[in-house]
């Protein structure tokens, strides 16, 4: 008897090793990124990384800079100052992509890590065009003294997104990528700073 409750306290404590050292080999978690280059703006990524060495990102970066195409002497009046310039036109380029990578530990504790990415992206490029002008009095000012209208169209991308991680504790952990998209309209390149919260080690 005393035989058949140490076999299976054996097997029990057995499963449980094997079942933490697997959930321990995997990892998951979200990440954010404020980015800054030829555009500006913001990257959001759910990461899953198999056995601390290959990983699986899921992401989608919007960006958007002051218009290529924009007259010199485009006002937003007072409509762009009240409204913070959130309402100016902007170039938008916008990224889903899909990224694989390959991590590796730049230190013995695993504090800092390389994660090697490339991937494809689906992007979105949104530019405004047809700049009418508005007769408006000098003086005042008020709106816009341009008219336009936006021109969308989507193409693929090659995304390149080495980064360097920081996964200060089991759970948060900060990153520096910098980023390269590659298509046949747009290029975007760039540096993310940012932060990561989920399960890291």
């Amino acid at each position: 008897m005393k035989r058949k409750i140490l076999v299976v306290i054996i097997i029990v404590l057995n499963v449980q090793l094997t079942t933490a050292q697997e959930n321990k080999t995997h990892t998951y978690y979200l990440s954010s990124e404020l980015n800054l280059g030829n555009y500006y703006g913001v990257d959001f990524n759910l990461n899953y990384v198999f056995k601390n060495k290959y990983s699986l990102k899921l992401g989608f970066s919007g960006n958007i800079r002051k218009p290529k195409s924009e007259p010199e002497d485009y006002s937003g009046g007072l409509n762009g100052i009240f409204h913070l310039g959130i309402e100016n036109p902007y170039d938008h380029l916008l990224n889903y992509r899909v990224d694989f990578g390959r991590i590796h530990n730049l230190n013995q504790k695993g504090t800092i890590r390389a994660n090697f990415s490339i991937g494809i992206g689906y992007t979105i490029i949104k530019e405004p065009e047809n700049w009418q002008f508005i007769e408006n009095d000098a003086s005042i000012n008020l709106a816009e003294n341009y008219t336009y209208s936006y021109n969308s169209y989507n193409t693929l991308s090659l995304v390149i997104n080495p980064k360097i991680e920081f996964p200060l504790t089991r759970f948060f952990g900060l990153s520096v990528s910098p980023m390269v998209q590659l298509n046949k309209d747009r290029t975007y390149f760039g540096i993310g700073l940012g932060t990561m919260l989920g399960k890291l080690k």
